[in-house]
């Protein structure tokens, strides 16, 4: 095969130099014939010089420059026929050497692929002749324990039947020994073996008694250490931050001058706004600053946006107060409003009733063992349509789930019935306004309340608990405080001709406002004292709580 390649190779290179050779001999005739030509030429010029010596002069010149001219053609036309033929000659040699090279490679790895089967082939005949030796060595093997496996058979049914017969005769020598024993105790074998039940049973009911009361009171000490070593690191890490930070409102003075505005003739202005928002205004010796108390954010923000503007005005009496606490308290309410409307076209939810809306948009200011409620619950609606969107559950299921995880905490920012659990009591809110059975579920079971019946009840309390479990995302102490203020408020209101009641100091003190027209004096003070034993019977609190009553009369005329 190489002899062929490198014969064809060699006559690619004579066919070349003998057509370079032709064209070359071309070339030269041409050139003889194109000097043959001059000759003549010159011959005719010299017989016609005598006519026209100027006109051969001139012609002699013009022929001597056609003659450069051609020369310089003829010089470049063998110039490119010489690069061209070498150009072709490169391509044919290199295009010929490739080939070449392409065959000889192709042989070489035919040739390999031809060793690699053989190998192959040997390697297999000897892995099936070392197989077949093993198959016939198993044999054999098998043969040997299949006949050993028949002796060791008949051996055991002999030692069978032996075993057979001492049990026939053990059994029959113990029916003697039971009769013998009957006989000898005065008892029925069922009696002895009752009797001997029941004092075991009451042996071992006195130790697990006596261990189980031995356990308990280690536990018992162990938890009491426990829990006040946690309630210690809390109160000592936590404690005074959260009340701080989710109690009181500090409000910022251009001049120490503001305060005595702010506190009015015999404190009237301070009364005022006390009175008409629920708060408690702290007025010390700090610098450029008077702190607002109150559990309730709605309430801290009415009352600091009020003071803001009865001081911006510079009219600051209890008239202009109650005139401004009205003003901001429906502002507050319009943006209740739109926290709700913007919460649920952010989510893309919709067909939610207006006060359901509210509810959403009173999230903003309320707070959940330390977490706002309504980053929150769009935490939780968020987290439920992904879940449900990864269990491959319909589009409607992930339409529900994101709906249920909004509403899930709706309970906690209602002051309808405190005494009932917020699930449950969130449902019962949106069952009010006919929200989808599934949504109502999920709500009252995400603690488990009720039992569950739909699929995305599980989705959302799982969710609500990923929501919660980030650490410092939660924080139990703040959530019982608000829980303790909100009943505290919510006990004078049974009580007849109480209009308000606000929990102040941090619960240590609880302000109840009553109609001075159902209320006459006398009866305030039963009301204190009613309210006060209410409290002792029905609620634990650290300290002391103050209950004061406040009957106040106005009358108001119009000069027209």
């Amino acid at each position: 095969m190489t002899g062929v390649v490198l014969s064809t190779v060699i006559g690619f290179v004579i066919g070349g130099a003998l057509g370079y050779l032709a064209l070359y001999a071309a070339l030269r005739r041409h050139r003889a014939k194109l000097q043959k030509a001059e000759v003549e030429h010159q011959q005719r010029l010299l017989a016609l010089e005598k006519e026209a010596q100027e006109r051969a002069q001139r012609l002699e010149r013009k022929a001597q420059h056609h003659l450069h001219e051609a020369q310089k053609r003829l010089q470049q036309a063998e110039k490119e026929a010489e690069r061209r033929i070498r150009e072709k000659l490169a391509q044919d040699i290199a295009a010929a050497e490739a080939r070449a090279r392409e065959i000889l490679t192709q042989a070489e790895s035919r040739s390999k692929e031809v060793e690699e089967q053989k190998k192959q082939v040997l390697l297999l005949e000897e892995t099936l002749n070392r197989r077949q030796e093993q198959i016939q060595q198993q044999l054999a093997a098998l043969q040997k324990d299949f006949e050993r496996l028949e002796e060791q058979k008949q051996r055991q049914e002999q030692r069978l039947r032996e075993i057979l017969q001492r049990e026939e005769a053990v059994v029959e020598k113990e029916k003697q020994l039971i009769a013998r024993l009957e006989e000898i105790a005065g008892l029925t074998r069922e009696e002895a073996v009752q009797q001997l039940m029941d004092n075991l049973r009451h042996e071992a009911e006195v130790r697990a008694h006596s261990q189980v009361q031995q356990i308990l009171e280690e536990a018992r000490i162990r938890a009491v250490e426990e829990s006040q070593r946690i309630i210690a690191i809390t109160l000592s890490r936590v404690g005074v931050e959260q009340a701080i930070q989710h109690s009181i409102t500090t409000f910022p003075l251009e001049s120490d001058e503001h305060k005595g505005r702010i506190i009015g003739r015999e404190g009237r202005n301070i009364r005022t706004l006390e009175s008409l928002t629920g708060v408690e205004i702290i007025v010390d010796d700090t610098p450029g600053a008077i702190v607002i108390s109150c559990h309730d954010p709605i309430r801290r923000e009415i009352a600091s946006r009020t003071l803001q503007r009865v001081l911006a005005d510079g009219r600051v009496h209890p008239a202009r107060i109650e005139e401004v606490a009205k003003k901001v308290e429906q502002e507050i309410e319009q943006e209740i409003r739109e926290t709700g409307h913007r919460t649920l076209m952010s989510l893309d939810i919709r067909g939610v009733a207006p006060e359901v809306r509210d509810l959403v948009g009173k999230m903003r200011f309320r707070f959940s063992f330390g977490q706002n409620l309504l980053h929150h619950s769009k935490e939780v609606a968020r987290l439920a349509a992904l879940i449900t969107t990864e269990l491959g559950l319909p589009a409607e299921k992930v339409r529900l789930a994101k709906r249920a995880g909004l509403l899930h905490d709706i309970g906690k920012v209602s002051d309808e019935n405190p005494e009932l659990p917020h699930a449950l009591l969130g449902m019962e809110i949106l069952k009010r306004y006919k929200e989808h059975p599934e949504v109502l579920n999920a709500v009252g079971a995400h603690h488990d309340e009720i039992e569950m019946t739909s699929i995305i009840s599980p989705i959302v309390q799982v969710a609500d608990a990923i929501s919660g479990a980030r650490p410092g995302a939660r924080r139990e102490t703040v959530e019982k405080y608000i829980q303790r203020i909100q009943e505290l408020e919510n006990l004078p209101k049974k009580f007849p001709g109480v209009i308000q009641a606000y929990a102040l100091q941090a619960g240590r003190e609880l302000r109840i406002l009553v109609e001075s027209e159902k209320v006459s004096d006398d009866l305030t003070d039963k009301i204190a004292q009613a309210v006060a034993e209410e409290i002792q019977n029905t609620m634990q609190y650290p300290g002391q709580i103050k209950v004061t009553v406040i009957r106040e009369k106005r009358s108001t005329a119009y000069a027209r």
